[in-house]
């Protein structure tokens, strides 16, 4: 998106309002004759403003379907009535009936509706007021795309913000349901597989309850990072809700699977967590993991609840420890 115009009209009107629009503006101007096509051009270049001439036919059907489409509906579309031409239906002429386009073209989704008519007067007061007009206009219309440019960027970066855990910023939970579908889908499209691992910190309410809740938020952030650092480039690490997190294993089967999760296991327990200068604490984890298999289903619930099953087998008898299949590894 930028600041383009695209000019559609018929040649005469194309020569009256082209050079008039390019001492406007320093964007650039293109113009088309070709209602036809003006559609796919509209698409492929997402012009910030489009100008068309209101007594083209088929001019309110392109407005209509520009503005339909989500991905174009900020376009901002102007429709300019030029008195120096004579319609094809005939409608300037009478007032009521002027009234009428105007109120169609507005409510067919055009944002502004311009009746110039100095290029068939010649008078200049009237051409300079006209000009004036035309400028304020696409003044306007760029004052509203860059509105909606800083909107689309905010509501961006509230998407971001609403699938990041902000503590560890890993993925979250709800960053985690949309992925996991698509991951499945895309395993059972290519006959592959999806392994999903549940992780548990041991122990994290005795951390919290003997050195403090920022004591245990840097545990959690700490452990993020060591588990992220050590993950394949295909693995997704999410921050489940608490102390548990969950690893999309993408392409991975079960036995896979078991061979990332004890090296992680391992990582996480054979090295001390520095907190600072002074603490360094040790922890551990406790892993339950499973596998896509036919019957679970397209969401992947069924799948999550296979590996937080076993994550609770391998608290249940022990820690530090993990779990397949309702067996430990």
């Amino acid at each position: 998106m930028d600041a383009s115009i695209l000019v559609v009209g018929s040649q005469q009107f194309l020569g009256i309002f082209l050079d008039q629009i390019r001492t406007i503006t320093f964007g650039t101007v293109e113009a088309s004759s070709n209602l036809d096509d003006v559609l796919s051009v509209v698409q492929a270049k997402q012009p910030a403003i489009l100008i068309v001439q209101a007594t083209q036919p088929g001019s309110l059907e392109l407005c209509h379907q520009i503005k339909e489409q989500l991905h174009l509906g900020w376009i901002y579309c102007i429709f300019v009535n030029d008195k120096s031409e004579t319609p094809c239906d005939g409608i300037v002429s009478d007032l009521r009936r002027e009234w009428a386009v105007r109120a169609d073209a507005l409510e067919g989704g055009a944002d502004a509706y311009l009746e110039l008519t100095s290029a068939s007067t010649g008078d200049p007061v009237t051409a300079l007021a006209e000009y004036r007009l035309l400028k304020a206009q696409l003044q306007a219309g760029f004052r509203s795309v860059q509105f909606y440019q800083k909107l689309q960027q905010t509501n961006d970066l509230l998407s971001t913000m609403a699938l990041a855990d902000p503590l560890t910023e890993l993925s979250n939970r709800r960053a985690m349901e949309w992925e996991l579908p698509r991951q499945i889908q895309n395993a059972r499209t290519h006959s592959s597989t999806v392994s999903v691992i549940m992780l548990d910190v041991d122990y994290f309410k005795a951390v919290n309850d003997n050195h403090g809740h920022q004591v245990g938020d840097r545990v959690l952030q700490l452990l993020a990072g060591r588990l992220k650092n050590n993950l394949r480039l295909q693995d997704t690490l999410f921050r489940y809700g608490g102390e548990e997190f969950l690893i999309l294993l993408n392409q991975t089967n079960a036995w896979e699977a078991q061979v990332v999760a004890q090296r992680l296991r391992r990582i996480i327990c054979d090295h001390l967590f520095r907190v600072d200068g002074k603490l360094a604490l040790e922890v551990t984890i406790s892993l339950g993991l499973a596998s896509l298999n036919g019957s679970d289903d397209s969401k992947g619930e069924s799948l999550v609840r296979r590996s937080d099953y076993n994550l609770r087998l391998a608290k249940s008898s022990g820690r530090n420890q993990v779990f397949c299949d309702g067996n430990k590894i």
